[in-house]
Formats: C-alpha cells, sequence, structure tokens
C-alpha cells in the first residue's frame, strides 16, 4: 500500500447558511488528513459544494436570481467557512475545493453515466413516486412518518409521475453484501454498518437518476438525451473520482483511489444509505474501485436532541462563534465536547463553559504555569522531539475515535496539573534546585507530548507552546482568554 491517503467530507448543498454540522465534518476530516500527514502520508482532502437540484433552482427562483448566480454567492461563504476552521494550505496535504457546476466535474459526470449505460445499468421507464425536496430523495410509505417526510415534516410531498431514466440498484444488493462482509470496517461505528445492511437485505428498488428538463432545467445534461438532466445525487456522488481526475487523469486517479485502497468518506447519518449503498453500487455498476471506509458521524442538535434550525430559533452560527472565541476554539468543541457518532445537543452557553473549563482554565493555565517555570529556572530550552504521538493516541485516531484521541491529550493535561499541585516545583526548586529542576523539565516534555498531540487537532496553538518550549519562554498573553 503507498504511503498516499484520500480522504472527503460530504459536499454541502448551498441552500443555506452553514450551520454547526457542517464545521463538525469539516474539522474531523481535517483532523484526520493532518494526523496522517504527521505519520508520514501524502494527503489528498477534497472537500466543495454541491449545487444542482430542485432545492437550489427554487431558492434561485425566490431570490430572483439565476443558478448559476445563486451557487457562486454560497459556494463562495463555504470556501471563507473552511478558513475559519483552520483548514488552509498545508504542507504535505493538497487540498481541492470541487464545485459540481466545475467543467472538469460536469464532463466527468457524463462520462460516468455513459460507462453505466454502456455496461446495461441504466433505462428509461414511466413511473409515479413520493418526492421529499428536501432531501432530493423518493420516499417509499415506511420512510414515512405520518404521511410525512421525519426530515422535513413542514414540506409537503409531491407526487410524480414522469418518464425518467433509472439506475438498476435491485442487481446489486448480493454484491453490497458481499462487500459488507469482506470489509467489516468498512462503514464506521459498526451500528450504521449494521444499519446499511438490514437495509440492503430486505431489498433494493431501482431509483431514478433523471430529470425532466422542461420542469426542472438546472442540472447536468443526460448524454443523448436533450430532454433530460441527471438526478443531483447521481451527479454531486461522482465528485470523489471527478476531483482526482477520472477518466481525463488515470494516473493521478490510481494513485489517490487505486493505490491507497480507497477514497475515506466523512458523512452525516442522514448520507449513510446514499454514501455506502448507493455510491458503492454505482461504482461497482461502472467497473471503478470501492471506497475504503465511510465514517458516519451524528447530528448536532439544540437543547433537549431537538433538531437545530433557524425555524425553530436554536440554530447556532459557526461562523459567529468562530469571531466571538477562535478557530482553535472551534476545533477543539467539535472534537472533544460533541460525540464521534451519536447526535449531541448543544447550546451557546455549553460552547463557553467547555471553552472557559478547558481551554482557558485548563490547556491555557497549564502552559502558562510550566513555561513560567521554565523560563524562571532552566538554564536554556528543553530539547524537542518531533511529534511524539504515544501509541494510545494513534491506535484510536486509526480508528477514526477523534473524540477518545482528544480525552487522552487533556488527561494528559490532568496529569500534569495534579504533578504540579503534588510536587510544587515553584517551591521545591527552592530548596533543593536539582530535583525541582527534574521535575519541571519533566513538566515541559509532558508539555512537547501534549502539544505533538495537538497539533492535527488545534494546530495554531499546538505551534504556539511549541515555539514557546523551543524558546523556554512563557506566553506574553493567555493562550485563551477567559469569556465572563
Amino acid at each position: 500500500m503507498s504511503k498516499n491517503f484520500y480522504i472527503t467530507t460530504t459536499l454541502p448543498y448551498v441552500n443555506a447558511e452553514a450551520h454547526m454540522g457542517h464545521a463538525l465534518e469539516m474539522v474531523r476530516a481535517d483532523v484526520i488528513a493532518r494526523y496522517k500527514k504527521l505519520t508520514g502520508f501524502n494527503v489528498f482532502f477534497n472537500t466543495g459544494t454541491d449545487e444542482h437540484g430542485q432545492k437550489i433552482y427554487q431558492k434561485a427562483l425566490e431570490n430572483n436570481q439565476a443558478p448559476k448566480e445563486y451557487t457562486d454567492f454560497y459556494a463562495a461563504k463555504f470556501q471563507d467557512l473552511l478558513k475559519l476552521l483552520g483548514i488552509t494550505e498545508t504542507e504535505g496535504i493538497t487540498r481541492n475545493f470541487i464545485r459540481t457546476t466545475d467543467e472538469k466535474h460536469i464532463t466527468s459526470a457524463q462520462a460516468f453515466w455513459k460507462v453505466c449505460e454502456e455496461n446495461g445499468f441504466i433505462y428509461k421507464k414511466n413511473y409515479q413516486i413520493k418526492y421529499c425536496v428536501g432531501c432530493e430523495l423518493e420516499k417509499t410509505d415506511s420512510d414515512l412518518v405520518d404521511g410525512k417526510c421525519p426530515d422535513h415534516p413542514n414540506r409537503e410531498l409531491e407526487i410524480r409521475d414522469e418518464e425518467n431514466y433509472f439506475f438498476k440498484f435491485s442487481e446489486f444488493q448480493k454484491p453490497l453484501l458481499e462487500f459488507y462482509a469482506k470489509n467489516p470496517n468498512f462503514v464506521i461505528p459498526d451500528f450504521r454498518l449494521k444499519e446499511i445492511k438490514t437495509f440492503v437485505e430486505a431489498g433494493l428498488s431501482d431509483f431514478s437518476i433523471s430529470r425532466l428538463k422542461s420542469k426542472m432545467p438546472w442540472g447536468i445534461a443526460v448524454p443523448g438525451d436533450e430532454n433530460q438532466v441527471m438526478y443531483v445525487w447521481f451527479d454531486a456522488l461522482v465528485n470523489y473520482i471527478s476531483a482526482i481526475g477520472w477518466p481525463s487523469d488515470l494516473e493521478n486517479f490510481t494513485k489517490w483511489q487505486v493505490e491507497t485502497g480507497g477514497v475515506v468518506q466523512y458523512c452525516g447519518k442522514d448520507n449513510l444509505r446514499q454514501q455506502t449503498a448507493m455510491w458503492q453500487a454505482m461504482l461497482m455498476a461502472a467497473g471503478l474501485p470501492n471506497s475504503k471506509a465511510v465514517v458516519v458521524d451524528g447530528f448536532v442538535t439544540g437543547a433537549g436532541g431537538v433538531k437545530m434550525g433557524k425555524s425553530l430559533g436554536n440554530g447556532i452560527d459557526p461562523v459567529e462563534l468562530i469571531k466571538e472565541y477562535g478557530t482553535d476554539a472551534m476545533r477543539y468543541f467539535v472534537t472533544r465536547e460533541l460525540h464521534a457518532f451519536e447526535d449531541t445537543a448543544m447550546t451557546v452557553e455549553m460552547f463557553k463553559e467547555a471553552y472557559n473549563a478547558n481551554l482557558a482554565n485548563g490547556l491555557g493555565n497549564l502552559v502558562s504555569r510550566v513555561m513560567k517555570m521554565a523560563e524562571t529556572n532552566l538554564a536554556g530550552p528543553v530539547s524537542l522531539s518531533e511529534n511524539i504521538l504515544p501509541q494510545d493516541f494513534v491506535n484510536l485516531l486509526e480508528k477514526f475515535e477523534i473524540q477518545k484521541a482528544v480525552d487522552l491529550v487533556w488527561q494528559k493535561i490532568a496529569e500534569a496539573d495534579k504533578l504540579i499541585q503534588e510536587k510544587q516545583p515553584f517551591k521545591l526548586v527552592k530548596t533543593d534546585k536539582e530535583a525541582g529542576t527534574r521535575i519541571i523539565e519533566d513538566l515541559v516534555i509532558r508539555l512537547e507530548v501534549v502539544a505533538s498531540m495537538l497539533v492535527p487537532v488545534i494546530p495554531e496553538t499546538a505551534e504556539k507552546i511549541k515555539n514557546l518550549i523551543r524558546t523556554n519562554k512563557s506566553p506574553e498573553a493567555p493562550l485563551f482568554l477567559r469569556k465572563d
């Protein structure tokens, strides 16, 4: 296996402002990308924006804008969010931002369609379905609660009766189940793998992959049929291979998708079916390698587990929190304070409490105390090792257990605090300089380990700590200002 690693987020749908779920997914994928870079991998990190489909077409019309003008505006907002989240140019990490309106992607999506069609997995028929515009998905009666989509109960389902192209999803029940059996770590966490296996075992239905252009023109043209455009999901999923050059640059595609064993995909739990079954079947239909793993996040909810949203008055804007508390505070919160795989309730007050307790009073206070003692009592800097990563920390990140890995960092912070409290080296050094100095040097080494573990998590702060250790200086100002 090559020392290359390919990771991607899903592409946010640009019909609204960014929310905490987007921030969570982007940061967690970036943590894994940075960790892999630390352990010697060349990394390709992909994200971008999903810009076709009926929701976007309707929103653009409501705003009296052309769809491309509308999507240009929101794509720029998501690019700005990446910068605010600290997802910027990093040595050893190739960062890619793909838009599904890019010509390169459009060409790739049409080529993918042609291959699936030539292989006999696309056909045309008349059909009638219930359709949720909010999900951009067909709904069966078993998907509904009281006749409504459970994720968009305020939207009326549309009844669609038209002639479209279909993908032969039904032919992939056995291949998908065999794939899951051969790859037991394909879906993370394991209870999501059980969930998708149950779905596939119940039988698969072919799904529509086009729309009548006369009704919804905002999409990629179906090859050979000027009256149809591609269904948004069929188009958007292809970004995972169009981003790395398929089919025009097969050398690059081989480097990142074939030689690596496949892409690692982050997604929310509402994307489980699309990422782990639909897309994998589509890849099989095209004769292309499957993904390596799909890591599935839970939702960020409001207090009491209520779904978060502006209409409910409990929406939280990640941009505003970053402006108030800083990039690394946001990165800390979504990696440690939100559950790795389950839904987690969140309020602004919870964010503030975590910031004060664990960043200002926890990490920040430890750095100030240790480096003040070092600057006062040591003859010079303690020699730095290069990125000391404890094996238990490595093991957790290899399993995408980011929350547990960051918990481990704060465990080491607590151990250093306890050592200061018990040994009181700031006093001991006055009566037994040699013994006191040894403890202070040990504390600096412990702090160095903490900083190395924090490199993928809160990289800006980690670098500040390392610089303080290199120069044997205490911080001129607190790393994190307490918020009252």
